[in-house]
């Protein structure tokens, strides 16, 4: 999930590009019009999925500053898998490719976390100091393992001060390898004083707002392997992967070999030219999947088949202060003004009154999305070959897929 600071404002951005569309002119994000977390009232429906809808939606057009994409839609008893052709080699890109998922394998995090939680193996009231003494500046307040997940730490985020690399040093950088810990200490201590760059401090006083942070997820693989002794992908794998049968679903540690067929992903370079970054490094956390396997893994979830009802309920939960009111969101448009993340999954609200919650997720070249009704009344998966450096600009396609989705067939 690099580049680590640019990663925060795409989700951000591509989340918020899902809410102007879907609300629409005097319609607010989900989190502030119901301020419950959970919806009211009796399920909306949708209306029967439109294939000529979803098919338009997804062709690649002029302003996408995209080379192609999959998608994956689902209602009961429905089921749409599209492709477009790769922009660059005029091939057919097969629905069910694979692609790296970026910041969507923070829900799998949580997921562990949480699950670790209902074993009693880590206290989300605890604190990160309390688990991994030494880890943090003096300079950062008492953070607990439930506000690393729901973003309200207040830590600096990735990479935080670094000057920013041009896009030929992030092309060439992209086999880059970092661990957990590397990653934390290059962001929280980057150089030894004297310095010519400060070492980052609190955002602000734990659990008071709420901002999307990817540095509290580093922190959270750490926690992960410390309590248990095993690699983040091993637990993954032993937890979700293995017994939901994510065959396609894997965590590649730095192996730069993508799993056949996959989407390639381009970036532009400084001349303008695709360049393919589909292999790349990242960190112990990076993961690869494929659009029906998010489609398994996020309808499990939200069935409650992962968690017991206790760690379930975290999912949903939105962060509040002392008189029960949420919290401000800041630094960003995920939220609008106030929190919207529960542990890990972002929740938005369509203009039919339906809530989703889900993740979005950017890598080298991708970006991401999966998103359904707790109820599964609508499921979504996607993935963009995303040409841009920019990784802030919103996802136009996201945008359009929502539109289809509403839309009546005719």
């Amino acid at each position: 999930m690099k580049p680590f600071a640019r990663c925060a404002a795409a989700l951000a951005l591509t989340c918020s590009a899902l809410v102007v569309l879907a609300a629409g002119p005097g319609t607010e994000a989900f989190a502030t019009s119901t301020g419950t977390g959970t919806g009211t009232g009796t399920a909306p429906t949708f209306p029967p999925l439109n294939p000529p809808a979803l098919q338009a939606a997804i062709q690649t057009q002029l302003g996408d500053d995209a080379a192609g994409a999959i998608v994956r839609v689902g209602e009961p008893g429905q089921l749409w898998k599209g492709a477009t052709a790769d922009g660059v080699t005029g091939r057919a890109i097969p629905p069910n490719a694979h692609f790296h998922i970026g910041s969507i394998s923070k829900v799998f995090e949580t997921t562990v976390i949480l699950q670790l939680a209902a074993e009693r193996r880590i206290d989300l009231n605890q604190t990160v100091q309390h688990y991994l003494p030494g880890l943090l500046p003096d300079a950062f307040a008492p953070i607990t393992i439930r506000e690393l997940v729901n973003f309200t730490s207040g830590l600096p985020d990735v990479d935080e001060g670094k000057p920013a690399a041009g896009i030929d040093e992030t092309i060439a950088d992209r086999y880059q390898y970092r661990t957990f810990d590397e990653i934390i200490q290059d962001t929280l201590r980057p150089c030894d004083r004297p310095c010519d760059r400060a070492w980052p401090g609190p955002h602000f006083t734990p659990g008071t707002k709420q901002e999307y942070n990817s540095l509290g997820f580093r922190i959270g693989g750490e926690l992960i392997e410390r309590i248990t002794g095993h690699s983040f992908k091993q637990e993954v794998t032993r937890r979700i992967l293995q017994p939901l049968r994510l065959e396609q679903t894997s965590v590649p540690e730095g192996a730069p070999t993508m799993p056949l067929p996959y989407l390639h992903g381009y970036m532009a370079n400084s001349q303008g030219s695709p360049v393919d970054v589909s292999e790349q490094g990242g960190d112990p956390s990076n993961m690869i999947s494929t659009p029906a396997d998010l489609d398994r893994f996020l309808s499990a979830l939200l069935q409650g088949r992962l968690l017991p009802a206790a760690q379930q309920n975290e999912l949903f939960t939105l962060p509040r202060d002392a008189n029960g009111a949420l919290v401000p969101f800041i630094g960003g448009s995920s939220c609008i003004n106030v929190a919207c993340f529960g542990a890990g999954l972002m929740s938005t609200q369509l203009p039919n009154g339906a809530v989703l919650w889900g993740k979005t997720g950017h890598d080298d070249g991708y970006a991401n999305g999966m998103f359904a009704t707790r109820d599964l009344s609508i499921r979504a998966v996607y993935s963009v070959s995303n040409l841009g450096e920019d990784f802030s600009a919103p996802t136009p396609l996201a945008q359009r897929l929502i539109g289809a989705v509403l839309t009546p067939a005719r």
